[in-house]
């Protein structure tokens, strides 16, 4: 059966422009209720405006479908409440969840200022928090909700001058793994989307022809296939120019070198504890526990 969201409604924080932009016209487009959330600032994460978030209501109604706009910054926990509430008030109910609202303030580690690294987090991470703290009891009550976080390739991999932004990123990551866990019993599944897309933050180091390939809605497909109504939990994909991956944490098969090791024996047998041969992926992390007390 074809993905669709008819009768149902996301909230795509973020969602001004680029991909923001692309998956509110995306879900609109297969029948969802928008609620646009982006507070119009620079990419710094001065400044604010309604306007951007406006036209792409406008874009949405132009076309037929409904949506709303709502200003508010996901990094103020009454802000984000505020866009859930928006939702109900407007549609009654809120289904999905896009976590997309972000800013980059870019520098070497050396140079970045204690204030620069906590408004990142407080944007990317804490701003997700915020507003899946919002919606959480709702999709709850509901026994229904499809949440997906923004994470990026800079935060599983690491990127020179990102270190606030990898962080907050790689924290998403963390998120999802547990929000997938507590989320089973009421049908809220949880995933990250790993973007690679011509946005304001890509603009600036891409080549034209670059920019042209890497267009934003080539990522929405994989946003609306982790929000639909079969989608997977815990899953982390990676979309970009028509290219999808799935993103794992593995570990080694490991060594178990007994309870009188030493930094030596670490040392003597590193290539063994590195072999990523059967490498495998686990499910929850107690399970690292059963696995190193098992016999």
């Amino acid at each position: 059966m074809a993905i669709d969201f008819k009768g149902k409604v996301a909230i795509i924080t973020g969602a001004g422009a680029g991909l923001g932009r692309a998956h509110a016209l995306g879900f609109a487009k297969l029948g969802a209720k928008v609620v646009v959330n982006d507070l119009g600032a620079a990419l710094d994460g001065t400044g604010g405006s309604s306007e951007a978030a406006m036209k792409v209501v406008a874009e949405i109604k132009a076309a037929g479908g409904e949506a709303i706009a709502n200003g508010a910054s996901v990094s103020d926990p009454v802000g984000a409440e505020s866009i859930v509430k928006d939702a109900l008030k407007a549609f009654g109910r809120v289904d999905v969840l896009v976590n997309n609202a972000g800013i980059l303030r870019d520098k070497t580690f050396k140079k970045t200022s204690r204030e620069d690294f906590q408004i990142v987090v407080d944007v990317h991470l804490m701003g997700a928090v915020n507003v899946t703290k919002a919606v959480w009891t709702v999709m709850e009550e509901q026994q229904y909700g499809r949440i997906v976080m923004t994470t990026s390739s800079s935060g599983l991999y690491g990127n020179f001058g990102q270190a606030n932004y990898a962080s907050a990123k790689m924290g998403l990551v963390g998120l999802v793994k547990t929000l997938k866990h507590e989320g089973k019993k009421k049908n809220i599944r949880v995933n990250a989307i790993a973007p690679t897309s011509a946005s304001r933050m890509t603009e600036t180091m891409m080549t034209p022809d670059m920019l042209e390939k890497l267009k934003p809605e080539l990522v929405t497909p994989a946003v609306l296939y982790l929000s639909s109504e079969d989608a997977p939990s815990g899953m982390i994909l990676e979309a970009g120019g028509g290219y999808f991956a799935k993103v794992e944490v593995v570990e080694t098969k490991g060594v178990k070198l007994g309870f009188n090791v030493t930094a030596d024996d670490v040392a003597a047998n590193i290539e063994k504890i590195c072999d990523m041969n059967g490498a495998a992926n686990f499910d929850i992390g107690p399970m690292v526990v059963a696995k190193i007390l098992t016999p």
